[in-house]
Formats: structure tokens, sequence, C-alpha cells
């Protein structure tokens, strides 16, 4: 069964390794400049290296649909720098997950496949896809939801540790990023974490460095340039997250359950 997840972020990442795990074909959609913090646990580093491998699971940048369905039955999970998704016509999958995170729907449709998946706010099933899934941290994270959106963004991340946006760390100038320490450092409240144009990005508090843009990235003043974890757990930077995983299963969730209300148990469009 062929998925097309548009995104190849942390979170679509942790999405794929629970699909992949359960047999699925999965072929990755991503912009041509990714700006994923947490690069470490993101398929979408693949655009810039060609590869790449979260925990077990490796993913190789494909050149088109053909070399991306090759990829997939070689046992990789392709990616595409396909920004808009028209690929999925030509792949034809059986599942679309939509999983960029844009806080709105950027052109995922009801009948681009026999199943759709929105992820997070911006999705009405019913409406433009077939089911959404839970992205709010709280009660109902991971939830699938068949008749209701998903919660409004708050701008507000998840509490970690006691601490909201105090995790995040946000381009100080408009320029191109220059990372002063890696991901799985150690920092203190203070230290500078990278520049823009000379002007440091200073961390708000003390913990590990979770995510942070590659060497040469554009940004934009207030940017989310990185991410602070108050835990100190150096191994979680380089596994998919607690959050990750639980969406995960909640699409696995949403893609069986599609594909049992389909008469006989098989998908027809």
């Amino acid at each position: 069964m062929l998925v097309v997840i548009k995104g190849a972020g942390d979170l679509a990442t942790g999405i794929a390794c629970r699909l992949f795990r359960c047999g699925f074909a999965l072929v990755m959609t991503e912009t041509a400049r990714p700006t994923t913090v947490r690069c470490t646990v993101a398929f979408s580093q693949a655009v810039y290296r060609g590869s790449a491998q979260v925990e077990d699971i490796p993913a190789r940048l494909a050149a088109a649909p053909e070399e991306a369905l090759a990829l997939t039955g070689r046992g990789f999970v392709a990616v595409l720098v396909d920004p808009s998704g028209t690929s999925v016509e030509a792949l034809r999958p059986d599942v679309v997950v939509d999983a960029v995170l844009a806080k709105r729907n950027l052109g995922t449709h009801l009948t681009d496949a026999s199943c759709v998946v929105g992820v997070g706010p911006g999705f009405l099933p019913g409406r433009d896809c077939h089911a959404a899934v839970e992205t709010q941290r709280g009660h109902d994270l991971g939830r699938v939801l068949w008749d209701r959106a998903p919660a409004s963004n708050t701008g507000v991340p998840g509490e970690i540790g006691g601490y909201t946006v105090e995790r995040l760390l946000r381009a100080p100038a408009d320029g191109v990023f220059l990372p002063a320490a890696r991901i799985g450092d150690l920092v203190e409240a203070g230290q500078p974490v990278g520049y823009v144009e000379g002007t440091p990005m200073r961390a708000q508090i003390s913990g590990v460095l979770r995510g942070l843009l590659p060497d040469g990235t554009p940004v934009h003043t207030g940017m989310k340039a990185g991410d602070i974890d108050p835990r100190c757990r150096r191994e979680h930077c380089f596994s998919v997250s607690d959050k990750a995983r639980a969406v995960g299963g909640g699409v696995l969730e949403a893609i069986l359950t599609q594909y049992h209300r389909k008469e006989g148990g098989t998908y027809v469009r």
C-alpha cells in the first residue's frame, strides 16, 4: 500500500517511521530548502544530503516520481522535492497524509486518494480529508477525528519540563543563520547558540539543544531557529519524540479504519 506524506519534518518523519515499520511504502514531499529545526530526526535532511536515516530507517532523495517508487521497492523511504504536491497525481497513492503543519490546508483534497488524512489544524473531515489527527499536546493528542476539526493553533508550544515559549530559539534578525553549537549540546541560559549577521541568538533557558537550523539557512526576525529541551536527555535528540509517535499512531489508526470501512476491505476510488 503506497502512502504519500506531504512534509518531511520531524512530526511527519515520526508518522513515516510508524507506517514504515508496519509495512507501508512511503514517498514524502518537501520544499527545496527545508527549515526543520529537529534535523537529526527528520527525513527532510535528505534534500540537502541525498540521504538520511532516522533511528533504523533509511531515506533517499528521488529526482522524479518513478525513481521514488523504485526506491520504495528497495526498502527506502523516498523523498521528493515537490512543495506543491503535484506528484500525487502521478503516483496515484492509496493514502495521502498532509503533515506539512502549515496550520491551514495548502491544497490537499478529499479526492486525492481513497484515504486522505489531515494532520493538525486547518483540516475538516468530510470537506478536505476523510479523517484528521489532533496534534495539540494534552488529553486528545493523537486522537483520530472523523466529524470535527483539530484544535486551532494557540501559538504557544506544548509544555516540556515546565517551559513553553521559553524553549524556542528565534532568529534575532534578518539574514543568514550561523550556528554556534550543535544538536545534543548542553547549553546555559544566556549562551549564544547561533548568530544572524553578527547578532547573537541566545538560549532563554538551560538544557540540551534539541533542534537547530542548518548553517547558511536564510531567516527572518522571529523565525523559529531552534529548540531547547530542559529535561537534558541528550539521547532524546536522536530519536522520534513522544508527540510524533502519538500522532503517527493516530494516522495509522485512521488509515486502517478507513480501509476496513471500504467494501471487502479494499480501497475503491
